[in-house]
Parts: C-alpha cells; sequence; structure tokens
C-alpha cells in the first residue's frame, strides 16, 4: 500500500525547462516511478540528447520543444498532445533563468525577460493544463519556486519577484481548482549544484556563505529534489494543496 501510494504508473507527466539540472533530475525520477514523461525546452539538439540518453534508459519519454513564454507555442504544444491522444497528468513548472545585478541597473525589458521565464511561464502552461484536467476531475500542478519565493538578497530582485509570485500564483491554482481534484503545489529548493549556479559554486566567499547559513553544511544536489516532488506528483498528496515545500538544508528554518 505504501509504495502504491507513490507510484506514478499510468500517469504522464509534462516537466518545463527539463533537458538538464533540476528539471532533468525531476522528470528522470518520474520515469522511475513509472510515469510516461515529456520533456520541454528550447534548445531543440539538446532536447533531443536529453530524451535520446532518457530512452537508453528504458523510459517512456517524449520531447516538446516550445518557448513557454510564447503564449501561441504553449496552446500549440498542448493541442499537438490532444492530437496524439496524450493527456497531461501532472505537470511541473521548472524552466527558469537568474540576472544577477544591482536593482537600479536591470532594464525594463531585462526585468520582463526574468519575470516572463519564471512567473508568466507557469501561468501559461499550468492554465492549459487546467482546461484539460478539470474535465477529468484530477491532475497535479507542481510549481518550482525557491528559498527566493519567501526572502530576499542583493542582485537577484526580478527573479525574488517571480519566485514570491510563483508562491501566490499556487495558493491562488489551489483556490481555485482544489474543487475539480487538481492539487496545486509548490518546490522551494534552496542553493541548488546546477548550471545556473555556477558562477555562485566558483565563487568562495559565496560558496563559503552557503555551507556556513545552511545547517546541513552543504549545496543541495538535484536529485534531492525528487522525492518532495514524487510526493506531490502522487496520490499520497491528494489532500494538500496551495502549499509550497522548501528543499534547502535547513536555510529557511535559521535566516
Amino acid at each position: 500500500m505504501t509504495a502504491s501510494l507513490f507510484s506514478l504508473e499510468g500517469k504522464t507527466a509534462l516537466v518545463t525547462g527539463s533537458s538538464r539540472g533540476l528539471g532533468l533530475a525531476i522528470a528522470e525520477s518520474f520515469a522511475a516511478a513509472g510515469a510516461d514523461i515529456v520533456i520541454n525546452g528550447v534548445d531543440d539538439a539538446r532536447l533531443d540528447g536529453t530524451a535520446a540518453q532518457l530512452t537508453d534508459k528504458g523510459y517512456r519519454v517524449r520531447a516538446e520543444a516550445f518557448d513557454v513564454t510564447d503564449e501561441t507555442a504553449v496552446v500549440g504544444a498542448f493541442e499537438r498532445l490532444d492530437a496524439d491522444g496524450v493527456a497531461v497528468d501532472i505537470l511541473v513548472n521548472n524552466a527558469g533563468i537568474q540576472l544577477r545585478k544591482p536593482l537600479v541597473e536591470f532594464t525594463a525589458a531585462e526585468w520582463h525577460k526574468v519575470l516572463d521565464t519564471n512567473l508568466t511561464s507557469a501561468f501559461l502552461v499550468a492554465r492549459e493544463a487546467a482546461k484539460r484536467m478539470i474535465p477529468r476531475g484530477q491532475g497535479k500542478i507542481i510549481n518550482v519556486g525557491s528559498l527566493m519565493s519567501n526572502f530576499a538578497r542583493p542582485t537577484v530582485a526580478p527573479y525574488t519577484a517571480a519566485k514570491g509570485g510563483i508562491r501566490l500564483l499556487t495558493q491562488s491554482m489551489a483556490a481555485e481548482w482544489a474543487e475539480h481534484g487538481i492539487q496545486s503545489n509548490a518546490i522551494g529548493p534552496g542553493y541548488m549544484l546546477t548550471d545556473m549556479n555556477q558562477a555562485l559554486t566558483s565563487n568562495p566567499q559565496f560558496d563559503s556563505w552557503v555551507k556556513g547559513r545552511t545547517p546541513s553544511r552543504r549545496w543541495g544536489r538535484p536529485e534531492e529534489l525528487c522525492g518532495a516532488a514524487i510526493f506531490l506528483a502522487s496520490s499520497a498528496s491528494d489532500y494538500v494543496n496551495g502549499q509550497i515545500i522548501y528543499v534547502d538544508g535547513g536555510m529557511s528554518a535559521v535566516l
């Protein structure tokens, strides 16, 4: 019974921004739990390479290259899935970018790029998924937030605004869609060893700060998000809605 609670057999999961990093780790963990997976990115060659690697491991994978910030592209992707009889049971809004500089130096275009990629895309993709989940009376939506969903640091103001928005967007999704059998929740990763954080992990001063402020005294690994993701994607979380689970080595407990 316990194992079946966390099984994703018979489910299809779409994970945005999943050709590498956190998204890939989550998508592969879903596949290992029994799901068919739809991976997404904008780099066709990288996406196809990732799909081939996952297929070689015996997983059932479909690659969908589309820009999550482009409304027409998002709608088109779901229409292609519809045409092929693919119903998305689980959505993970993971796509994101980061730009670092003092707030007074950000241009409006840079501000919008960060918010569009990290926040607006979650609305666009979740809206299309929910349109299809609501008639079926079930679905799981997982938005990837951040420590910055609740806290701020210098030089990442647009990212902080976007990830704070993710937390409240998740609550809004729960407020509107819970009655339709959809659970909408979020994961808040702490400082993880990803390509996006390469500049930080290579900075001895910042590396020391992360390890000093994190009770676990280390950076997180992408695969350490997978347990929380599988929980939120599975029937084990059927009465969990509108929550954010921080996976941060304890940092948010001591800030």
